[in-house]
């Protein structure tokens, strides 16, 4: 069982899709269309990533700062955490000065926005499947 979680917590902090009744990495796809398990992305899965998605999805942009406070996460962990969503084309990142202040923003891709909303479905038809029994 512990050698279970140990997998599990590793997929959830990888790029990769992790199936959600297993753990398992596993692949992306409208479970409701192709009958297939569910599959979580695991990319968007990490708690700071969901919530910088989340976050930028009711937003049209957020400063490096607002996403900050909001997440309650340290300088280094959200740095990390967008760098990854950028380098996967979730989200844009737009670096300017004001006067020697860096100001960074970040906003949503369409690519993001998709890959959340496929997030959240599969999530809901989790649930559903956890209320059915």
């Amino acid at each position: 069982m512990a050698d279970e979680r140990r997998a599990t917590a590793r997929n959830l902090d990888s790029d990769e899709p992790v199936d959600a009744p297993t753990g398992k990495p596993g692949s992306r796809g409208s479970p409701a269309a192709s009958g297939a398990p569910l599959a979580l992305d695991g990319l968007i899965h990490e708690r700071a990533r969901l919530g910088i998605v989340s976050a930028l999805s009711v937003n049209d942009r957020l400063a490096f700062t607002e996403l900050r406070q909001v997440l309650d996460i340290t300088d280094g962990n959200l740095s990390a955490h967008a760098r990854k969503l950028e380098d996967a084309g979730y989200i844009e990142c737009q670096k300017s000065f004001a006067g020697r202040v860096p100001h960074t923003e970040y906003s949503l891709t369409a690519l993001g926005k998709s890959r959340l909303a496929e997030y959240l479905a599969h999530m809901e038809a989790l649930i559903r499947m956890t209320r059915e029994g």
